[in-house]
């Protein structure tokens, strides 16, 4: 009986955006330029850059918006709203139309 009362409590709480919205894991900021250098702790280069972690439901059958889970994306963050989960402070609530463009693999 202990097993099925902690199964139960042991349950993955998830985060599903409602309406025209997605879950976005924000990329790390570069601490480091494309040259190489090594920018010192106070001075971050700001990413615009995550990988999809969940869909709503409007948006997954919305064939205007082509976007899939994991998808790596370029977002606009004005409208995002934090979300403070499990200690994770790089998930945002993104509204559809602040992503702006999606990253894809050119298949040969």
């Amino acid at each position: 009986m202990a097993s099925a009362r902690k199964s139960k409590a042991e349950k993955l709480e998830i985060v599903e955006p409602l309406g025209k919205r997605v879950l976005i894991r924000k990329d790390e900021d570069r601490k480091q330029t494309k040259a190489g250098l090594h920018l010192p702790d106070k001075i971050e280069i700001p990413t615009l850059t995550g990988r999809v972690v969940s869909i709503s439901a409007q948006v997954d059958h919305d064939e205007d918006y082509p976007i899939k889970q994991y998808d790596r994306v370029l977002f606009n963050p004005k409208q995002g709203i934090p979300v403070d989960f499990e200690g994770d402070n790089r998930l945002f609530v993104i509204p559809v139309e602040d992503i702006v463009a999606v990253f894809r693999r050119d298949p040969e």
